[in-house]
């Protein structure tokens, strides 16, 4: 068939540059939208864009097919400029199912473009979501611009003679999609037929099928008159360096490697499975030959009970979990506090409380981890601020388990564990020298005797010669670590512990304020608002709006100069995802004023909710003046 002038022309079109775009993916949980979002987004990663996710997971298991609790959406925002997080709203929904419609339409921009799977929309899934009638013709969308494709039907036309059953037909029907999308923002497609490729290397009827389906939606937007535009977002201009996507739970798990390949420690993790936390488990099993081992233990406890005794063993003893599995792991984390052994107890924290919203993300684990466990027994709490600090982070709670002999908590949640972002991979030689050596001399050695600076015990193996000692729950003897029951030893003990995690604020950077060093308004932050922070302060300080920001990455102990720090500012806000823990905190420790923004909804903070309480404390400040 020949080609007109005309439609050459009209394909030949340069597409609009734009400098971001935010789109999400939604169908139900057996339509791929997960593995079209990270296709999308591992393209982009290649082009060169800096790019946020946030994948949005079903809370039921097996929710029935079309409805609205059975949503599955993967929300990935693109730039060519350095950003923090996944977008407030979408420019572009594409929805595959009228439920996913209808569950994500509210957040959708107006003017925003919808990409519709017409064959879904019939009587039985209008009735499915909710809807009362076809909201393709009733003029509820005309604030938007949408676009109208029969997705399943084309996807069947095209594999029509490919041998495969109707099931795994149907099931390819998200590259078609994925193909639309690439066409509309002008990604290439050979990196998710490679994918393809190798992903279905032992099945290659079904990677064929895939690839002909992508091009097919390719060749849809580029043959038919769907759109009339058509977009690109250049490539980031990024420090120059190797770089990876990279989700929370992977950088994670590659941090901890790197702890142990730099420490000189064997790496052994023990966990239960548990949402968002599993990957690590996962992540980590596949890295045998770099002397790692895991273990899926029965249960929580004996999870937590077989890292213990692989830091008693000389190893560096992990253990991830989420909210309820820190429940249940607390005594034993309470015996690694008297034992004073370096464990790093990691949890990705989920919507709670119970099994609340396993699927979902919250940052309410804060108070559990200070306080939840019995009498008085500190423990160090670092927090991740985003998917690739999570590699970092997990060497600085190495550093300070090791060197101060403790169990550390780390915190992350499920927006860091499952988003991701561009990391550019470290040099070797750039990173922290953990090199540790083991009490080996028997002269002179007592158990609990303490380095003068950091109040460490001795690190002693088992079967050392002449490094035998007492280890277990019971109360220690100052120095020697024989089982007391001595009051005043045991106050003497309770302080000594409390005093070696406060002595690591010495040991920690100075909170770094960004913007004025003092004035009306800071806002803090910890763990995963530090992208929502940065972008609304930011947004804030171009309107000339007096706002400063600051994150910490250690909870406990403080930083130092905290304190100076709030009383340098009017007011304070910390944004959190609970009803204040961090604020709570504060207020007890500095006796400071402080406004708090909560958000528990399962799902992480918007820059546009904390520009809307910078611009409404500023306002009711000046008014008051």
């Amino acid at each position: 068939m020949s080609t007109t002038v005309a439609e050459k022309e009209r394909r030949e079109i340069s597409p609009e540059k734009l400098d971001e775009v935010v789109i999400r993916f939604a169908g139900d949980s057996g339509d791929g939208m997960q593995l079209t979002g990270s296709q999308f987004t591992n393209t982009s990663a290649m082009f060169g864009n800096d790019l946020s996710t946030l994948p949005d997971f079903p809370a039921e298991i097996r929710a029935p097919a079309g409805t609205l609790p059975g949503v599955s959406a993967f929300q990935v925002r693109i730039a060519d400029y350095d950003i923090h997080t996944q977008g407030d709203a979408p420019d572009v929904l594409v929805a595959m199912n009228p439920a996913a419609l209808k569950k994500e339409l509210k957040d959708l921009k107006t003017n925003g473009i919808i990409i519709v799977n017409t064959d879904e929309f019939n009587a039985r899934n209008f009735a499915k979501a909710g809807y009362a009638s076809n909201p393709l013709e009733d003029h509820s969308l005309d604030k938007y611009r949408v676009f109208q494709a029969a997705v399943t039907t084309m996807t069947r036309r095209t594999l029509e003679g490919s041998g495969l059953e109707s099931k795994s037909v149907e099931r390819c029907k998200n590259m078609f999609a994925l193909g639309m999308c690439y066409w509309l923002f002008s990604r290439p497609m050979e990196n998710t037929i490679t994918f393809l490729q190798r992903q279905f290397a032992k099945k290659p009827l079904l990677a064929e099928a895939n690839i002909k389906v992508l091009k097919a939606g390719w060749n849809f937007c580029d043959i038919t008159e769907l759109f009339h535009d058509r977009y690109e977002i250049p490539a980031a201009t990024l420090e120059p360096g190797l770089y990876r996507n990279i989700t929370g739970n992977t950088a994670l798990a590659l941090g901890l490697i790197a702890a142990s390949r730099r420490s000189g420690l064997p790496l052994f993790l023990g966990a239960y499975p548990i949402t968002p936390a599993s990957e690590v488990l996962h992540e980590l099993s596949h890295f045998k030959n770099f002397g790692v081992t895991t273990f899926q233990a029965e249960d929580e406890i004996a999870a937590v009970c077989a890292a213990i005794g692989a830091s008693f063993g000389g190893a560096l003893g992990i253990t991830a979990s989420s909210g309820p599995g820190i429940a249940l792991k607390s005594e034993a984390m309470n015996l690694a506090v008297m034992t004073e052994l370096p464990l790093i107890v990691c949890d990705i924290q989920r919507g709670g409380p119970s099994t609340g919203l396993p699927t979902k993300t919250e940052q309410a684990d804060l108070l559990q981890v200070m306080f939840g466990r019995n009498s008085d027994s500190p423990m160090p709490i670092v927090a991740a601020a985003s998917p690739k600090d999570c590699f970092d982070i997990a060497l600085e709670a190495v550093r300070i388990a090791t060197k101060y002999m403790t169990p550390v908590t780390l915190l992350s949640d499920g927006y860091i564990a499952n988003g991701s972002e561009p990391w550019k991979l470290p040099e070797v030689e750039n990173l922290p020298d953990l090199r540790f050596e083991f009490r080996t001399d028997p002269v002179g050695f007592e158990a609990y005797a303490r380095d003068p600076e950091t109040l460490a015990r001795p690190w002693a193996i088992p079967g050392t010669p002449g490094l035998e000692h007492r280890i277990g729950g019971l109360e220690k003897e100052d120095v020697t670590g024989n089982v007391s029951y001595d009051p005043a030893n045991h106050e003497k003990m309770v302080h000594l512990r409390a005093e070696k995690v406060a002595r690591i604020a010495n040991d920690i950077p100075e909170l770094e304020v960004h913007g004025d060093a003092e004035g009306e308004l800071l806002v803090l932050g910890w763990g995963s608002t530090s992208g929502a922070i940065n972008g609304a302060v930011t947004d804030a300080r171009k309107q000339g709006l007096p706002v400063s920001r600051a994150h910490l990455r250690h909870l406990n102990p403080f930083p130092k100069n905290l304190g100076d720090v709030l009383a340098r500012f009017r007011h304070v806000l910390i944004p959190e995802m609970n009803l204040g823990q961090l604020a709570m905190l504060v207020r007890a420790r500095y006796l400071k004023d402080i406004i708090t923004l909560s958000k528990v909804q399962g799902q992480p903070f918007a820059r546009h909710e904390i520009l809307n309480k910078i611009q409404q404390i500023l306002e009711s400040n000046a008014h008051a003046n």
